[in-house]
């Protein structure tokens, strides 16, 4: 009953509470940003996968600059990213624009993570599970390492999730979630300023 009906009726009432509540704080990012990235294009916007695999646009608050080589080929992440994106990354509100994708149903506010359509041909059987249900601005991957634990570890924290999926498992993600924010745990991976690409593996 959670599961197929209750958690939509959860996501949706604590994304309008958190939508209003953050609203100062967004209004206040998107002006720095606008300064910080001297551009009026603060917001990433990139498809994903979501549950059953359909791609839905997830928006983001914009962290990195666009500066480019002389090539004309994007900085890496750690030459782009500014110190306020770092600031906004390792506090998340980077991603409060995605209370908007959990109004509209392509979200939930605890899941799996949405990860990148490209890697949709990478997984193996059993990691493609993670997309049974909708994916998460938390969930039990980011407070059991986040970024910094390895990519095999990240999906068996996913797969998990989903097949104990309940309230109280919810209420306990969030409410560690929270915590773990305070203390920015496991924001970067330990060879990078973001996650390693996954570049599938051999598992199940």
């Amino acid at each position: 009953m959670y599961k197929v009906f209750i958690k939509r009726i959860v996501d949706i009432l604590i994304s309008l509470v958190a939508i209003a509540f953050f609203s100062p704080i967004v209004i206040v990012l998107t002006l720095l940003l606008i300064v910080n990235i001297k551009s009026y294009k603060i917001f990433f916007i990139q498809k994903r996968p979501g549950r059953n695999g359909v791609i839905f646009k997830a928006i983001k608050f914009k962290t990195m600059t666009d500066e480019k080589d002389d090539n004309g080929d994007l900085l890496p992440d750690g030459k782009r990213l500014t110190k306020l994106g770092k600031f906004i990354r390792s506090s998340s509100l980077d991603e409060l624009p995605q209370l908007l994708n959990v109004l509209k149903g392509d979200m939930s506010i605890v899941g799996p993570r949405p990860l990148l359509v490209k890697y949709l041909p990478l997984y193996s059987q059993e990691q493609a599970r993670r997309h049974k249900v909708r994916p998460g601005l938390t969930g039990w991957a980011q407070i059991n390492g986040r970024n910094s634990i390895s990519w095999e570890d990240k999906f068996k924290h996913d797969i998990w999730y989903v097949d104990h999926v309940s309230f109280m498992l919810d209420i306990r993600i969030m409410w560690l979630t929270i915590f773990k924010l305070f203390r920015r745990d496991g924001i970067n991976s330990m060879n990078s300023a973001t996650m390693e690409p996954f570049k599938g593996n051999n598992m199940g």
